[in-house]
């Protein structure tokens, strides 16, 4: 993973990222970027309240319209 797989790392900033890292980020690959890795989201990648943070703050939901958090099933 890592490098090889940059929408994992964008994730991993969008949720772990301090304000300056996402900052540089957003500028380096763009809110589209940032949009694709919420739409490409694997369970267990985001928090439920990043998840609902980028939702709102990128315009890819509104209030009380935020999609699940991406969980993992088990068979």
């Amino acid at each position: 993973m890592g490098a090889r797989d940059p929408r994992r790392v964008i994730s991993q900033v969008m949720n772990l990222g301090t304000f300056e890292d996402v900052q540089a980020l957003r500028q380096l690959v763009g809110d589209f970027a940032f949009k694709q890795a919420l739409q490409e989201a694997r369970p267990g990648e985001f928090s439920e309240r990043s998840w609902h943070h980028w939702h709102l703050l990128l315009g890819a939901a509104t209030l009380g319209c935020v999609p699940p958090v991406p969980v993992r099933r088990y068979g």
